[in-house]
């Protein structure tokens, strides 16, 4: 019986620990790469990107949805920039960005396009340190500053070698409001709605909290409806900020 009691005890365990981590897993973080450049004294500067990956503390390696192509870098200067991956990560921490590079790299000048080469290395994975700890609710951006001037290197037999000068970014464009209703159990829709009449709305989940995320900075209004007959639930004049997730607290649902 004591033998018996004692396993029971470890698969109890075992349990608990499945428990929390699928509770760690449930967690996502809204990621995007974004492209833009320094002006350089090109006609253009044609780069083939083909892959974005993210690196988390422990190594775990996360590969975004990338938009593939060549993209002339002088269309992105002087605050222009433009999407290059996205997707929502189950790591909260990033440590490195990982730019996966084609062989169709090309600069123009004075009208006449010249073949960029690239180390192999540098095709296979152009790694950028960055140091983000993600907060659940936020869309995170890294911005690549890609100095198309430095970049491109003229070789001694007039070749053109493409060795990238990037520098990275970091910035979360939006913010979050997360509260809870007491008692548990209730079912509730949670609506945020900005200044200019724009909504969002999330679910109250079983144990009572929700969470509204990618909210531009701004005031928002809450409306907590719960299922008939409790009746809503409004606060007003709730300031978001961009990076920050506002905890507004409990509410009592009669």
């Amino acid at each position: 019986m004591k033998k018996i009691k004692i396993i029971l005890s470890f698969i109890m365990l075992g349990l608990i620990i499945n428990s929390c981590n699928n509770d760690d897993n449930n967690a996502s973080y809204p990621y995007s790469v974004r492209l833009t450049d320094a002006p350089g004294p090109y006609d253009e500067v044609n780069v083939d990107i083909q892959g974005v990956e993210v690196i988390g503390e422990d190594g775990k390696t996360v590969v975004l949805n990338v938009k593939k192509g060549i993209f002339n870098l002088l269309e992105f200067s002087n605050g222009v920039d433009t999407l290059l991956a996205t997707d929502s990560l189950e790591i909260s921490s990033v440590k490195q960005i990982r730019l996966i590079l084609g062989a169709n790299n090309t600069v123009v000048l004075d009208g006449v396009s010249y073949p960029l080469r690239t180390p192999s290395a540098e095709q296979s994975g152009l790694k950028l340190k960055v140091n983000q700890t993600l907060q659940e609710g936020i869309l995170y951006t890294v911005l690549l500053d890609f100095d198309a001037n430095k970049s491109v290197v003229k070789l001694g037999n007039g070749e053109y070698q493409l060795k990238p000068v990037i520098r990275t970014i970091e910035k979360a464009i939006s913010g979050s409001i997360k509260g809870k209703i007491t008692p548990i159990g209730k079912m509730a829709v949670v609506e945020a709605t900005s200044a200019t009449a724009v909504s969002y709305t999330s679910n109250v989940n079983e144990n009572g909290d929700f969470l509204v995320m990618g909210l531009s900075p701004g005031t928002y209004t809450i409306t907590i409806t719960p299922a008939l007959p409790s009746l809503p639930v409004t606060k007003t004049n709730i300031v978001v900020t961009a990076g920050i997730t506002t905890d507004i607290g409990a509410f009592i649902i009669l």
